[in-house]
């Protein structure tokens, strides 16, 4: 398995440090971590192979080899390899909630602030997560889901949709957010999805031309 680091990881690091939020920078990096170690179990179990592992300025993310056979098991307008992605798509966010539930749990043997800090981070990674924007688990997940029920071209032109509606709506709530609570974090956050959105975009508009090439031809 190859590693791969993002070299912008320490751009926002600095940026974080600058703001003097460091620590909680330290503390989600950790846990999205642990959160991406849930996806790798979930990966294994379900028969994929670990390919690469990149570390991103926002997170961590593990690239899978796929088992080719799942290819040929129909599930609706898709196969058992959908059904699997939405599977590993959640396992990320579970594991903070897992998490967040042990803290709560065991929050009397555990010091207020540090339970405290750990159900924030955790809370966050998991709600980032699950964001209905592509490539983030909850993107994934809906483009799994659409896919099965509508096939492949509707989720890939569905999920380009509600991923830039998700953006833009974000965007508004951000600004909001940023005059109330003064907080630049918020800011680097919308610039790290904005850089996802139109990496995406740019993919979403390649393959659409290669498919129509491919309906004329």
């Amino acid at each position: 398995m190859t590693i791969n680091v993002n070299l912008k990881i320490f751009l926002f690091a600095i940026l974080f440090y600058i703001t003097k939020q460091i620590e909680l920078y330290a503390i989600l990096m950790i846990f999205a971590l642990i959160h991406e170690m849930g996806h790798l179990i979930c990966g294994l179990l379900i028969g994929f192979k670990p390919k690469a592992l990149k570390i991103m300025p926002l997170g961590i993310s593990i690239e899978f080899s796929v088992i080719c056979k799942d290819y040929n098991k129909k599930v609706k307008n898709a196969n058992a390899l959908t059904i699997k992605k939405m599977i590993l798509a959640l396992a990320g966010p579970i594991t903070n909630m897992i998490i967040i539930g042990i803290c709560v749990i065991m929050n009397n043997y555990i010091e207020m602030h540090l339970c405290e800090q750990i159900i924030y981070a955790n809370l966050l990674i998991a709600i980032f997560n699950l964001l209905p924007i592509y490539p983030l688990d909850g993107g994934r997940f809906l483009k799994s889901l659409i896919h099965i029920i509508k096939g492949k071209t509707k989720a890939m032109d569905y999920i380009n949709t509600i991923s830039n509606a998700s953006i833009i709506f974000l965007t508004m709530l951000a600004s909001i957010g940023i005059y109330y609570f003064k907080n630049i974090a918020i800011l680097f956050i919308i610039i790290y999805l904005w850089v996802l959105i139109i990496v995406e975009n740019k993919k979403y508009q390649m393959k659409k031309r290669i498919y129509k090439i491919i309906e004329n031809s």
